[in-house]
């Protein structure tokens, strides 16, 4: 285990400007000693000829022809909208004019 005090972990949880308590630090001390172990392991891995990767396994994009095919008619659809000008829907204002 990791040779992590208290009074490391009361600094950094002082640095994030984290109030905790002393069950907290304790219980804190022995997580942040594990996961620090754990990197180190990491570390200690030889990763000579693996090539960094993002995901594990090959990301493709599953694309599909774009095809017309019939819809809504849009006059039918804007007639049932509560506000509707110039062939679209109109909706309240979200953003303010810059001055």
């Amino acid at each position: 285990m990791s040779e992590l005090t208290r009074e490391q972990v009361r600094h950094v949880a002082k640095l994030a400007r984290l109030d905790l308590s002393d069950d907290e630090l304790d219980r804190f001390t022995g997580q942040l000693a594990g996961i620090l172990d754990h990197a180190a392991r990491v570390s200690a891995l030889d990763t000579d000829g693996v090539p960094p990767t993002a995901h594990p396994f090959p990301m493709v994009n599953v694309l599909r022809p774009d095809v017309v095919k019939p819809s809504l008619d849009r006059d039918e659809v804007l007639a049932c909208a509560p506000d509707a000008r110039d062939g679209r829907f109109r909706v309240p204002r979200i953003l303010e004019d810059e001055a």
